[in-house]
């Protein structure tokens, strides 16, 4: 009897397993098919934490990789109001708009609709995407569109943002993001384009 159970157990576990192997090699097939990709990002330059004064933001380096390995469009997500030059000065405002839930008002647009799979990308201030990505966000229908997330930070990965992003994005589907130093993205660019190359090889680009 014992050794029945045991059979039926691994028998169930290679079923699951199959399973599971079926829906990545599916969402693979997915970025394989050649449907149109786009990546938004959102980035800052001026003083950012463990890189000094820069003229192109971490994410915006990671960002333009992405659409060199993929061929997907680039769209940058600005405020209207610039964010202060000050890293600190910078942060106090992230944290009072993170706290106040905000949605600072953003230049321009892009049809997200028009897109098959959206690279979202972002820095992690607070443990969080800036607020005005909560704003871009919210302009669109995400309805049967993938979301893969990405994002730049100096020791907090990714927190929980691709949760929130598959709360702020009902009816897409969200992929295993990637999260990249800002330091490794300025002083380390080739260390950051084999990860990025690495996790989209693993996504199925």
């Amino acid at each position: 009897m014992r050794q029945l159970l045991f059979t039926l157990m691994l028998l169930l576990a290679s079923v699951g397993g199959h399973a599971q192997h079926a829906k990545e090699k599916a969402t693979m097939e997915d970025l394989r098919t050649g449907q149109k990709a786009l990546v938004a990002f959102f980035s800052r330059a001026d003083e950012n934490y463990a890189v000094g004064y820069i003229e192109k933001g971490n994410t915006h380096i990671v960002a333009e990789m992405i659409a060199a390995r993929t061929g997907a469009d680039l769209f940058r997500i600005e405020t209207v109001k610039p964010y202060p030059a000050s890293y600190d000065s910078c942060i106090e405002v992230a944290r009072r708009e993170k706290q106040s839930d905000a949605r600072p008002p953003v230049k321009g647009d892009i049809r997200v609709e028009d897109y098959d799979v959206i690279y979202l990308g972002y820095p992690n201030w607070w443990g969080e995407m800036p607020m005005a990505v909560y704003t871009f966000i919210e302009k669109h229908d995400w309805q049967g569109k993938t979301i893969v997330p990405f994002c730049t930070h100096e020791g907090s990965g990714l927190s929980s943002t691709e949760r929130r992003i598959q709360s702020a994005c009902p009816g897409g589907k969200v992929l295993k993001g990637l999260a990249v130093r800002g330091s490794t993205a300025q002083h380390e660019p080739e260390t950051a384009r084999k990860a990025v190359q690495a996790w989209l090889e693993k996504l199925g680009h």
